[in-house]
């Protein structure tokens, strides 16, 4: 870990909570929306989950899989989520949203009319908004996670 947590205390809590009060709830609560209030189809969502996470490197975001009634990406979706561009196991909407993370987190100066194109003919101005809300939440805390070395003890709870 890159910060001093004393002992007994939980990594994750500490570090949100305790050590910036007046932000970490705030930046807590906005991670946990996205899961919680998500009108995106669980293949999308996790295809770009994943690919931020990817990006980022975060351990526990990795290894993490979004549950939604019961339901999971099957195995293997993570390694359709690195060979976005060629697999045959996403659909439009799925490739498209993997392309959205990596471009978002790599190059966004380089989103382009041709890039909008395609995806305002698959998501509505809602939809892209909402996942654009959820790439910056991944980016932010996956990153922050990471770089602080809080990933390996990150625990998120699950919506309700």
């Amino acid at each position: 870990m890159n910060i001093d947590i004393p002992e007994g205390k939980d990594p994750i809590g500490y570090a949100w909570g305790e050590m910036v009060p007046g932000i970490g709830p705030a930046a807590s609560a906005f991670a946990m929306s996205v899961y919680t209030h998500t009108t995106l189809g669980l293949r999308e969502f996790e295809a770009a989950r994943l690919r931020i996470a990817q990006i980022n490197g975060c351990v526990f975001c990795l290894d993490w899989r979004t549950e939604r009634d019961g339901r999971k990406v099957e195995d293997g979706f993570a390694d359709a989520v690195t060979d976005w561009r060629t697999t045959d196991a996403f659909d439009d909407r799925t490739r498209l949203a993997a392309e959205y993370a990596e471009r978002y987190a790599l190059d966004h100066h380089g989103l382009d009319d041709e890039f909008w194109s395609r995806m305002t003919a698959c998501y509505s101005q809602l939809e892209i908004v909402e996942l654009s809300m959820c790439l910056g939440s991944w980016l932010a805390f996956g990153r922050l996670n990471h770089v602080l070395g809080l990933d390996t003890m990150c625990l998120i709870p699950r919506p309700r």
